[in-house]
């Protein structure tokens, strides 16, 4: 079986029934040092300093590794000077009612508000495109959101946006003009989502970043419960 037919990638994500029949889906890529980074970052690396398999008396790890690694939160710092880092986000942001839309949208193009139904029913909205299939394999022609997307997901009352590739911009852009937007609007970002298994509407999100004074972005254990 394939790491993607594991929930490696964005094709399938594993979920538990949890308490009163609740389904939580994962929709966390697996962090390992398969795990592709956008080229020039720093990917995975697991330093063992000590190892009970050694003869040590525990096993103790290092590890080294970017901030933007799988299913990330972005810090506005990330993409403005002077701007809140990412312990400084309310973290409220990442907790609460959430929509899946799965869109249509070619490689490489941009989604657009003409992609989002009359009603979102959340204050966060996660875009499933399918154009990131394989985390552990970086392809540069992923879909990407359009920087009035954000203004009219703005508008209507949302504060966070997520999606299943590397970024909410195009691998070669320069401008980076959806991370502006995000910054103009205030809007919390999450990417490289696997959304690949679960089912459009609506759920419980949860993708707490770690409290890490000063950074710019924070992995996250992201999860999806259903309501």
């Amino acid at each position: 079986m394939s790491g993607a037919e594991r929930g490696m990638g964005n094709g399938g994500a594993p979920h538990a029934t949890g308490s009163r029949g609740r389904v939580i889906h994962d929709i966390t890529p697996p962090i390992s040092p398969a795990l592709a980074v956008f080229p020039g970052d720093v990917p995975l690396r697991r330093e063992m300093r000590q190892d009970m398999r050694r003869g040590d008396r525990l096993t103790l790890s290092t590890l080294h590794a970017t901030v933007h690694l799988g299913a990330h939160a972005d810090a506005p710092s990330h993409y403005g000077a002077d701007a809140p880092t990412i312990d400084e986000r309310p973290i409220d942001l990442y907790l609460g009612p959430c929509r899946v839309l799965r869109v249509a949208v070619g490689r490489g193009e941009r989604i657009g508000h003409s992609a989002l139904p009359e009603e979102l029913g959340a204050e966060r909205v996660l875009f499933a495109t399918g154009s990131y299939p394989d985390p552990t394999r970086f392809n540069d022609d992923f879909s990407a959101l359009a920087p009035g997307l954000i203004a009219e997901l703005r508008r209507r009352g949302v504060r966070l946006v997520g999606i299943d590739t590397p970024s909410v911009d195009p691998a070669d852009s320069k401008e980076l003009p959806t991370h502006q937007a995000c910054l103009e609007h205030d809007m919390a970002i999450l990417e490289g989502l696997a959304l690949g298994g679960v089912p459009d509407g609506l759920y419980e999100l949860i993708a707490l970043p770690l409290k890490l004074a000063g950074f710019d972005g924070s992995p996250v254990r992201a999860l999806l419960r259903t309501r």
